[in-house]
């Protein structure tokens, strides 16, 4: 069974910056990418953006497009998750999952939903 370890996260100010960071071991990836998802208090979880491992093709929703940056390392099987310009609207439970990713749409395949990590911004 792979596992999916988030790192990160915290409280930021308006027009703050967090970084995620997202450990996965255990799984096959050719396929797949890494996705992250939130969700904020009384809304559906939703995808906010993804790197596909085998092309690189990266998604954003676009709320957070110009302000959020998906990356990798492949040499730490490491992924993560830049959020600069941080809104009150960022505000969730963030999540990493094994995700199906393309340019337009992202897909979680596997998450670890019962975990994430909490990123708050607020003055």
């Amino acid at each position: 069974q792979g596992q999916l370890v988030e790192s990160g996260g915290g409280l930021a100010q308006p027009g703050g910056s967090l970084r995620l960071s997202c450990a996965a071991s255990g799984f096959n990836l050719d396929r797949y990418g890494i996705g992250w998802f939130r969700q904020a208090p009384g809304q559906e979880r939703e995808g906010v953006s993804c790197i596909s491992n085998s092309d690189g093709s990266t998604y954003y929703v676009d709320s957070v497009k110009g302000r959020f940056t998906i990356s990798r390392d492949n040499a730490k099987n490491a992924w993560h998750l830049q959020m600069n310009s941080l809104k009150p609207e960022d505000t969730a439970v963030y999540y990493c999952a094994v995700a199906l990713c393309s340019n337009y749409w992202m897909k979680g395949i596997y998450g670890s939903w019962d975990q994430g990590i909490q990123v708050t911004v607020s003055s």
